[in-house]
């Protein structure tokens, strides 16, 4: 019996049918860092733009909240409870006093626990010496000075004592940080003296910079009795400083101007010093917010690098597109492995430029002695942003290489 040896056409329904192979996420990576690590010197310039405009970033984020958390460790150690009363003007435009028994009074405030309070000393130059011709003062205020002023301003003395019950009836003179620097003074001693007013005093300390009370830091302070003696002073306190209870700092504030000049209270002026502080803080927001922007330029910059650099490896890789593509890889797998690679090459600059910024604040904070703030928001959002930057950067490439036929990748 024959057999029929002719060839049957196999019906459609019984062909196998053949199904592109997935991509894992294991398999994306490897396929997007093929790229990369074929193009080195490439890869290393694109991401370090973006590495610089996260390291921008991070850094003045980093800096600024260094800042901040200095001023609040300053303010936990000094307090935020000063408060500060000055004259201000009388109805007419002129310049008001404070009534002598101001001090006196303001210390009978039930929750006020210390007050002090100096006297700015009119007409009275500091010199170093003699032979300094009679306008070059330095910027140098003369004052008279109570005894609790140190403790209540919270100053320190970085060179000799501050005065006491002996020395503030001499010639004897404390020296403001900057006053001393002026006046070319590192140290104070018995043999170390200057001229107030036209007359020797003798310096018996320098002070170290007083936040709360900058005005220390450039003025010559001599005791309230030999001020009165020496200088011709009338007496009349010209700030007088004031620590309250913490919890009572608002309610002593609200009194303290009745209480100053219970005549005029409306010539008193009364301000808080750490007030002052927080709204420089607030100001170095602006600037902060300056640098943010040219961060985010930055960031751009480098977005538009990856992009650069991710359109010539299309152009480049066509023959490899085309092999791909001729070997089953679908349009979504291309598209899917260069976006990979835009997305790897953003994120290995991301990273550089996180640990850059780290490094820069870190850095700068221990010159300014600061304790080093980097907030975790940062640097979560510094990864994030290179990744937004990259996957739009690199969402044209990767469609550009997807629609590419293999016929056209290969001519």
């Amino acid at each position: 019996m024959a057999t029929d040896t002719r060839l049957r056409p196999v019906p459609v329904d019984a062909r196998p049918r053949l199904t592109p192979a997935r991509l894992g996420p294991g398999d994306v990576f490897r396929v997007g860092g093929v790229g990369l690590r074929t193009r080195p010197l490439r890869v290393f310039l694109s991401a370090l733009g973006i590495a610089i405009g996260i390291a921008a970033m991070v850094a003045v984020v980093g800096i600024s909240s260094s800042s901040r958390a200095d001023l609040d460790r300053t303010l936990d150690r000094l307090g935020t409870n000063l408060l500060t009363v000055a004259p201000g003007n009388t109805l007419f435009g002129d310049q008001a006093k404070l009534p002598v028994e101001s001090v006196a009074m303001i210390g009978r405030i039930a929750p006020v626990t210390g007050v002090a309070a100096t006297g700015q000393l009119p007409d009275t130059p500091v010199y170093r010496s003699d032979r300094i011709p009679s306008g070059e003062t330095g910027g140098i205020a003369a004052r008279a000075a109570q005894l609790g002023l140190l403790g209540t301003v919270g100053a320190t003395v970085r060179s000799g004592t501050w005065l006491n019950g002996a020395t503030e009836r001499y010639p004897a003179v404390v020296l403001g940080d900057a006053a001393a620097r002026r006046l070319g003074l590192g140290a104070a001693g018995p043999d170390v003296q200057v001229q107030l007013g036209g007359r020797w005093f003798t310096v018996v300390g320098i002070l170290a910079p007083a936040p709360l009370a900058p005005e220390l830091d450039s003025s010559a302070l001599v005791g309230w009795p030999a001020a009165a003696t020496y200088l011709g002073f009338d007496g009349h306190p010209t700030t007088v400083y004031t620590r309250s209870q913490e919890a009572s700092v608002e309610a002593v504030r609200n009194v303290l101007g009745a209480t100053a000049n219970p005549e005029a209270p409306n010539e008193v002026q009364v301000s808080r010093p750490s007030d002052a502080l927080a709204a420089a803080a607030a100001t170095d927001e602006a600037f902060t917010g300056l640098l943010l922007g040219l961060g985010a330029v930055a960031l751009l910059v480098g977005g538009v690098g990856v992009a650069n650099t991710m359109v010539i490896s299309v152009l480049e890789r066509r023959a490899e597109i085309g092999l791909r593509r001729s070997l089953g890889a679908t349009r979504g797998q291309v598209r899917v492995q260069f976006l990979a690679e835009s997305l790897l090459l953003s994120a290995l600059g991301g990273a550089g430029g996180v640990l850059l910024g780290i490094l820069v604040t870190a850095g700068y904070a221990l010159w300014r002695q600061w304790p080093t703030v980097v907030p975790v928001w940062a640097m979560a959002g510094g990864v994030g942003a290179t990744l937004l930057i990259g996957g739009l950067a690199g969402l044209y490439p990767a469609v550009r290489a997807a629609r590419l036929a293999p016929t056209e990748a290969l001519g």
